[in-house]
């Protein structure tokens, strides 16, 4: 066989495999073709020798008084003469066997083993390679597509790019570079699975922390990112350096930093946004550029009524309710968007429907309104307990208002829900305000709620 030494390090050296591997590998190699032309009932065993850069194979015999095979029972006379002067009955010893006897067949065997064992140690490097690596942004060269999924060289490592996380209407040839991000790493029985996004979220976030240093330092935090790949995104920013702007650090002079990332993903406009710790505070900001005028928050239900002027509300809406939607994703909020003549309107009958119950008056009405009871289903809903918690409202007061919610409900007025204006068109008004780069909605609903 020769000596092996320097084959092992060099295969070693080229295949980034660690050399005990291999030898594990040979010496499993060699077993398996011993086994091929003994067969399986004989026990063997392989060891393999630095010094003489041989893998030797030995044979394990039982030392027997009469030898009924020979292939795994030796008498104890050629015991003590050829293997151990020492031997005794029962005694089990290794016979070192000539590998070079084993055959074509053995010799093919022991090849495939040695493939086999190189292969699932490469899987195994380039597994324990990017199992950490999970949310690393990497550079790799488009290799093929298979159908509409792209395969792409990272080097030691295929990784698949799904068409789901690709970006729209973005195109990919052989031989293009691309930057992607790595969303998961699979092992399989085949190879492992490195799956790569360009339209997670995360990737927009990694771009930002390779162009800012501020963000790089932990001065300036995203805090939270939203995007509709290939059109619009929005990040919240925050910085722990009152003399640091975190908008302005991650623009950069002259908007650099921030066309940087722009450019990486072909065009997308990325609004950002100062984090703020208020909820309602934060809302306001990522409707930005709208200017809002009031925000009701429902707690309990995790919504915001969002109020503004009947000009600003294409801009809080957005083209297409791109606006709304990408804020409802940023701050996790359900959010209403209504304009002030909406809810005036709204406002009023709600009022008016809350005074028509038995033995409610204006005062109280004011205070259960103004504490988020806008209607006889809300004063329904709620505990006598939740209702004398306000002042002024006694437990037989409260009786009373309970009682009289649920006669409204049982008979309501006839004219409830006969609304005339609930009919009139509910699109934009003729002037849509600022015809900012942001894009104006070209027919939207006067209220719009979206889910974060």
């Amino acid at each position: 066989m020769g000596n092996l030494n320097r084959t092992i390090d060099q295969v070693a050296k080229e295949k980034g495999i660690a050399r005990d591997t291999l030898v594990e590998a040979l010496e499993a190699a060699m077993v398996s073709a011993a086994r091929k032309k003994y067969g399986s009932r004989v026990e063997l065993e392989a060891q393999y020798s630095d010094d003489t850069g041989e893998v030797e194979v030995f044979l394990f015999k039982d030392v027997v008084e009469d030898v009924e095979d020979t292939t795994t029972e030796i008498d104890l006379e050629s015991a003590r003469r050829e293997l151990d002067p020492e031997a005794e009955i029962g005694d089990q010893l290794g016979v070192k066997m000539d590998t070079e006897s084993f055959g074509r067949i053995a010799a093919q065997t022991a090849k495939q083993v040695i493939i086999q064992k190189v292969k699932d140690a490469e899987r195994e490097n380039i597994y324990a390679e990017y199992k950490d690596r999970k949310g690393d942004v990497v550079t790799g060269m488009v290799q093929r597509y298979e159908k509409r999924n792209v395969i792409v060289n990272l080097g030691r490592a295929e990784a698949i790019f799904p068409y789901t996380e690709q970006i729209p209407r973005e195109n990919y040839r052989q031989g293009d570079r691309i930057r992607a991000l790595i969303l998961e790493v699979r092992r399989t029985q085949k190879d492992p699975q490195i799956i790569l996004s360009r339209s997670n979220p995360s990737f927009l976030v990694k771009l930002f922390e390779q162009e800012v240093p501020e963000i790089a330092e932990g001065i300036v935090r995203i805090m939270c990112a939203a995007r509709e790949p290939g059109q619009r995104a929005k990040i919240g920013v925050r910085s722990s350096d009152a003399d640091v702007d975190p908008v302005g650090a991650c623009v950069g002079m002259k908007g650099s930093r921030v066309q940087a990332v722009v450019q990486e993903l072909r065009g997308e406009k990325i609004d950002i946004i100062t984090w703020h710790n208020d909820p309602a505070h934060f809302v306001c900001n990522a409707l930005q550029p709208a200017e809002i005028s009031k925000v009701i928050i429902d707690q309990d239900n995790n919504t915001m009524e969002v109020i503004v002027a009947d000009d600003q509300l294409s801009l809080a809406i957005g083209k297409k309710g791109q606006n709304v939607r990408l804020a409802a994703k940023l701050t996790g909020w359900k959010i209403d968007v209504r304009s002030e003549s909406k809810e005036e309107k709204i406002t009023g009958e709600s009022f008016e429907r809350l005074l028509s119950i038995d033995d409610m008056d204006e005062e109280t009405a004011t205070i259960l309104f103004d504490n988020g009871y806008r209607n006889p289903e809300d004063i329904a809903k709620a505990t006598l307990a939740e209702l004398t918690s306000f002042m002024g409202i006694t437990e037989e007061k409260g009786v009373q208002l309970l009682q009289g919610a649920l006669r409204y409900l049982a008979n309501p007025p006839e004219d409830e829900f006969e609304d005339p204006d609930d009919q009139e068109d509910q699109g934009l008004p003729d002037a849509l305000g600022d015809e900012s780069t942001e894009g104006q909605g070209e027919q939207v609903d006067e209220k719009t709620a979206v889910q974060g």
